[in-house]
């Protein structure tokens, strides 16, 4: 066993969007970090796949409310512009319905209402006063909910003043106890509108039926600032970081496991980290990217097992779903598909009983599509595609064998795009052809139970609320990632280790710079295909 003592240093457990955010904003802020990151790539699910001259973003494929990127970057007065090349997508994405028509969602509201009062009239003014209600669960949102530590609705209200008027009118206004689902159909009657609305709530993988209103505003969110797609895939985002990280000082340990968090003080107070070969480290706080229930319950239960269990009896800690993805090389692109697409279930309560209640995938699943080669070419060969297909599926249960489960869920899905997708041709079309399953995303990104996106948003009081980003148990410990606040998603994950690192700067709690010389920055593996 060595030791190695940096206890000025910030240790960041886990190199994916919501710790490489972390550990960009405490470097800006003058902070000595180092990020830990137990595979050989940085970025989390945000990796690359690449085959027979295709090339497939493996995990997040959808950018919204770039916002949040241009503040991390500001935070070291630079311009995301100057790393990122973003193109705005508009329409966002199309659906396709199993009576055969589709429907383009578009960005301004207007032209989307114009647009539904030809496809389904009794909608067109029930969807402008759903958006005006998205627009203030958003505002509700950002006023007290974004870029704090939030655990549960008292932190969201500052006891020194108490309830004000404004204050009592946004609760009411979050519609808590009532759905997602339940929410959009008051205003949409129309069941093919209300499926397109209800899949803003994909982002957090959870069911719209269990969801809590307040999600709603994610659609004011998305038409506001607009889908966009990096050149270079969703990947770039990572890379971006990265590159700013290294500008910054940060030092990158790549396959570097973390065994454990170590503490002292009465397991009170966070001191370091062992790694997995042995090494430890002392650290004057840790910002851990890892799932926030692996973390507790495998990252200091030896350590401050008191702690562990204060979390587990805070609250259910239920995974988000899973998924299925397809990555389908195809010879020959598709017209009618835009970068973004769903091909939409018959029954989506059929559909969501199965994936979130049943524990089992749906026997007829909304396909998500990414079509990637019409917005940037070099993404396939001339005249080829990269198409990218999400199913969602149950979190892993004990009896689940995707090993065995694979080729007949994978036929579901492709008949389900000859059918409902419009793509009756596809299997000769397909030249390569690899999958991700929901044991595959467990093992890779030591997730909890294959989760994609974390915890689950269910429960319609308190289901916006994730784990708060400062440990209320043990100090100098804080969380990022989409398994704490504010949930999963590109955006919120981003913002999530913002908040920690902002949280962390505002304790105080370790001295900026270092006593001891940066270490020279590791750099990072290429992304293994």
């Amino acid at each position: 066993m060595t030791h190695s003592a940096e206890r000025n240093r910030v240790g960041v457990i886990g190199g994916g969007l919501g710790g490489l955010a972390a550990a960009c904003v405490l470097a800006a802020r003058g902070y000595a970090v180092t990020v830990f990151e137990k595979s050989a790539w940085l970025g989390g699910k945000a990796a690359v796949l690449e085959g027979a001259g295709f090339r497939f973003d493996m995990g997040p494929t959808i950018l919204t409310v770039p916002s949040v990127l241009r503040r991390i970057f500001a935070e070291a007065d630079r311009r995301l512009e100057d790393y990122l090349d973003l193109i705005r997508l508009d329409p966002q994405w199309r659906c396709f319905f199993t009576d055969g028509t589709s429907l383009d969602l578009v960005e301004n509201v207007d032209a989307m209402a114009g647009a539904l009062d030809a496809y389904a009239p009794a909608s067109a003014a029930g969807y402008r006063r759903f958006h005006a209600l998205s627009e203030r669960l958003h505002r509700i949102s950002d006023r007290h909910f974004f870029w704090k530590p939030i655990g549960s609705i008292r932190d969201m209200i500052d006891w020194r003043t108490g309830f004000s008027a404004q204050l009592m009118g946004d609760v009411l206004a979050m519609r808590m106890g009532r759905s997602v689902a339940s929410t959009v159909r008051k205003f949409v009657p129309d069941p093919r509108v209300a499926q397109m609305l209800d899949h803003f709530t994909q982002y957090v993988g959870s069911c719209p039926e269990s969801s809590p209103a307040v999600l709603c505003g994610i659609a004011h969110m998305q038409t506001t600032e607009g889908v966009w797609y990096p050149r270079g895939g969703t990947r770039a985002v990572p890379d971006a970081l990265v590159t700013l990280g290294e500008e910054l000082g940060v030092e990158f340990r790549t396959e570097t496991g973390i065994k454990r968090v170590l503490t002292w003080g009465g397991a009170s107070r966070v001191c370091g980290v062992e790694t997995e070969s042995g090494e430890v480290i002392d650290l004057a706080a840790v910002v851990s990217n890892a799932d926030s229930a692996r973390t507790h319950r495998e990252l200091l239960q030896d350590a401050a097992p008191a702690a562990a269990k204060r979390f587990e009896n805070r609250r259910g800690y239920e995974p988000a779903c899973s998924g299925v993805v397809l990555y389908l090389g195809l010879n020959r692109s598709y017209d009618h598909l835009l970068h973004h697409g769903f091909v939409f279930s018959k029954d989506p309560h059929e559909e969501f009983d199965f994936i979130y209640k049943r524990g089992e995938p749906a026997p007829d699943p909304t396909c998500y599509l990414a079509s990637t080669a019409r917005t940037e070419p070099e993404t396939a060969p001339p005249g080829g595609d990269a198409l990218y297909v999400l199913v969602h599926a149950p979190y892993l249960r004990p009896h689940h064998d995707w090993e065995r489960m694979l080729p007949a869920y994978r036929n579901v899905i492709i008949n389900k795009l000859k059918t409902t997708g419009q793509m009756p041709d596809i299997e000769s079309r397909i030249v390569y052809e690899s999958a991700l399953t929901p044991q595959d995303i467990h093992d890779r990104y030591r997730v909890l139970n294959g989760a994609i996106y974390g915890l689950a948003s269910h429960g319609k009081w308190n289901g916006a609320f994730k784990p708060s980003n400062r440990s209320p148990d043990v100090r100098g410990l804080y969380l990022a990632g989409g398994a704490a606040h504010p949930g999963p998603g590109m955006p919120m994950v981003l913002m999530s280790g913002w908040i920690a690192a902002d949280a962390l700067d505002r304790d105080k709690i370790a001295p900026k710079g270092s006593e001891h010389p940066t270490p020279p920055t590791q750099k990072p593996q290429p992304v293994p295909v």
